[in-house]
C-alpha cells in the first residue's frame, strides 16, 4: 500500500503479467551476474590480461547501448508484449550460440554471444521497466519499480552461486606458466572441460526463457499491451533494425582489430542517426532533452551502471590480492555483497514509504565514497574469520558499497521518468538503458588502472605494496588506487540525487 491511502502498489487485474515480468528482472540479475564471473574464467582459460578479459562487460554492456533504441521503437511501433517476446527470443538464440564458441575453444565467438544474449536482456530491460511504470498508478510507480527491482538481485545471487558452483569450480587450477608448458593436447583437453562447464548454466537457461516467452505469446492483448498497429509498423522496425546492427556489422568484420569500446560507440551512432532522420522520433528526442531532470537522470545512469558492474567484475581479483584467497573462496565475498544488495534493497524500498527517496540514494552514495576510500587506504590484516573466511577492514567496505547501490537503478530510473508524458517515456526509457554503457566504459577505465604500474593515480596510494602479481597480473598497490574510478561515480550519483530532490 502506499502511505496514507489504501491505494495497492499492484493492481489485482494485472498482478499476474507482474509476476511475470518479475521473473524476467531475476532472469536478466541471473544473466548479469553469471556475466561478471567470465572476466576471471576467461582470464584463466585463455590467459589474457583484465583489458582483454573486461571485453565480456564490453560486450554485454554496449550491447544495451546499440539496441536499446530499436527496442523502444519496437515497443513503440508495436507493444511491450512484443518487445518481451523478442527479447526472450534474442536471449535464446545468443544463448545457443555458445555451443560453437565452446566446441572451437573460441573466444571471439564467446564475444559474440555475449553480445547476442545481452542483446536480449536489453529488449527485455527497455521493454519491463516502463511496463512495470504503467500497472498502476503514477504515486506507486517508484515503489512498484523497486519492488520488481527487488527481484533483480535474487536473480543476481542465483547467477552467483551458478557461475561459483558450475563455472569457477570447475576451474583447472594450473597456472598461466603452467598452462603453457603444457602438452597441447592436454592444455585442450582441459580448456574444452573448463568452457563446457561456462556454456552449460547459459544453455540451460534457455529453458525458463521459452516458459515466459509462452506465457506472453499465450496472454494476449490487454489494456497496457497497446501499439499502433499501423501497416508500416514492421517497415519502420525493420528499418531500426538495420541502422542498429548493419553498422556495427561492418565495423567488426572491416576493423577487427578496432578498439571495442570505440567499436561500441561506432555502433550507437546508427540507431541514433534512425532518431534523426524520423520526423515523429526526432521531436520526442526533442521533448525529452527539454526536461534537465532526463538529462541529467542519463547521466547519473550511466556512472551509476557502470561502477556497480565495475565493482562487481574486480570484486574478485581483490580479494584474491588482499586476501590470499582463491577465485573460488572470493565468490564467496562475492555472494555475501550481492546478499546485502539484496537485504538494503528491500529495506529500502520499505523506508520509501516515509523518507524522500532522492535523499535516501544521496545518503547512500555519500556512504559509498566513504566505503571506497576505506578500500584504497584500509589495512589487509585480518580482523576475524567466520568459518575459515578471513575479513579486512578494506574487504569489508568492499563488501559495504554493494549495500549503498543497492536503491539507485530503480531510483534514477524512475527519478528521470517521473511526471513525462506518456508519448515520450518509451524513448525515454531507451535512454537510461543506453547510459548502461557505462558498464562499457568505467569497468575498462578501472581495468586500467588495475593492470597498470604507472597510472597516474597510483600516486594515491604510494607507500602500498607495489610487487607484481603475474597471475593477477596487478599490484596492491594499483587495486587500491582503481577505486578512486568509484568514488567518482558515486560522487555524480550523489550530485544528482540533491539537484533533484524535489519530487515532480
Amino acid at each position: 500500500m502506499s502511505a496514507g491511502d489504501l491505494t495497492p502498489v499492484v493492481p489485482r487485474r494485472v498482478r499476474s503479467i507482474f509476476f511475470m515480468l518479475v521473473a524476467c528482472f531475476a532472469l536478466w540479475g541471473l544473466l548479469n551476474n553469471m556475466t561478471d564471473n567470465l572476466v576471471p574464467a576467461f582470464q584463466r582459460i585463455f590467459t589474457m590480461d583484465q583489458e582483454r578479459a573486461g571485453l565480456v562487460q564490453v560486450a554485454f554492456y554496449g550491447a544495451y547501448a546499440v539496441l536499446a533504441i530499436f527496442a523502444s521503437i519496437l515497443v513503440e511501433e508495436f507493444s511491450y508484449r512484443v518487445g518481451l517476446l523478442i527479447g526472450l527470443g534474442v536471449y535464446i538464440v545468443g544463448a545457443l550460440m555458445y555451443i560453437p564458441a565452446c566446441v572451437q575453444q573460441s573466444f571471439d565467438i564467446y564475444f559474440i554471444a555475449i553480445f547476442v544474449v545481452a542483446g536480449g536482456c536489453a529488449l527485455l530491460e527497455t521493454t519491463c521497466n516502463p511496463y512495470v511504470i504503467s500497472l498502476g498508478p503514477d504515486k506507486t510507480a517508484v515503489r512498484r519499480l523497486n519492488f520488481a527491482q527487488a527481484f533483480n538481485p535474487l536473480g543476481s545471487m542465483v547467477g552467483i552461486l551458478l557461475a561459483q558452483q558450475l563455472i569457477l569450480s570447475n576451474l583447472n587450477p594450473a597456472t598461466a606458466e603452467q598452462r603453457a608448458q603444457m602438452p597441447q593436447e592436454m592444455r585442450a583437453h582441459i580448456i574444452n572441460n573448463e568452457l563446457f562447464w561456462v556454456c552449460a548454466p547459459y544453455v540451460g537457461l534457455c529453458a525458463i526463457a521459452f516458459l515466459i516467452w509462452l506465457f506472453f505469446l499465450r496472454s494476449g492483448r490487454n489494456e497496457q499491451d497497446t501499439s499502433r498497429a499501423s501497416g508500416g509498423g514492421w517497415l519502420r522496425v525493420l528499418v531500426a533494425a538495420i541502422f542498429s546492427v548493419v553498422p556495427l556489422t561492418v565495423f567488426y568484420f572491416v576493423w577487427p582489430e578496432m578498439d571495442k569500446v570505440l567499436w561500441i560507440l561506432s555502433g550507437m551512432l546508427g540507431p541514433v542517426a534512425y532518431l534523426l532522420t524520423m520526423g515523429s522520433y526526432r521531436r520526442t528526442l526533442g521533448e525529452l532533452l527539454r526536461h534537465p531532470r532526463y538529462g541529467c537522470g542519463v547521466v547519473a545512469q550511466f556512472f551509476y551502471v557502470g561502477v556497480q558492474i565495475a565493482i562487481w567484475t574486480w570484486l574478485n581479483v581483490y580479494c584474491q590480492q588482499e586476501l590470499g584467497v582463491s577465485p573460488g573462496t572470493a565468490a564467496i565475498y562475492y555472494t555475501m555483497a550481492i546478499a546485502l544488495f539484496i537485504l538494503c534493497r528491500w529495506v529500502a524500498t520499505g523506508f520509501m514509504k516515509k523518507y524522500n527517496p532522492a535523499l535516501m540514494m544521496a545518503l547512500f552514495a555519500a556512504v559509498a565514497i566513504l566505503f571506497c576510500a576505506g578500500a584504497m587506504y584500509l589495512p589487509s590484516s585480518v580482523l576475524f574469520s567466520i568459518a575459515g573466511l578471513p575479513f579486512s577492514a578494506n574487504v569489508i567496505c568492499l563488501v559495504g558499497i554493494s549495500g549503498c547501490m543497492s536503491l539507485m537503478f530503480p531510483t534514477i530510473y524512475a527519478m528521470a521518468l517521473g511526471g513525462l508524458d506518456a508519448k515520450v517515456v518509451k524513448l525515454g526509457a531507451a535512454g537510461l538503458i543506453m547510459a548502461i554503457l557505462g558498464g562499457a566504459v568505467i569497468t575498462p577505465w578501472m581495468a586500467g588502472v588495475i593492470g597498470s604500474d604507472s597510472s597516474c593515480w597510483l600516486m594515491l596510494t604510494q607507500g602500498f605494496d607495489s610487487t607484481w602479481n603475474i597471475d593477477l597480473r596487478t599490484s596492491s598497490q594499483a587495486l587500491r588506487a582503481s577505486f578512486v574510478v568509484p568514488a567518482i561515480c558515486f560522487a555524480v550519483v550523489f550530485l544528482y540525487s540533491l539537484l533533484f530532490r524535489q519530487p515532480r
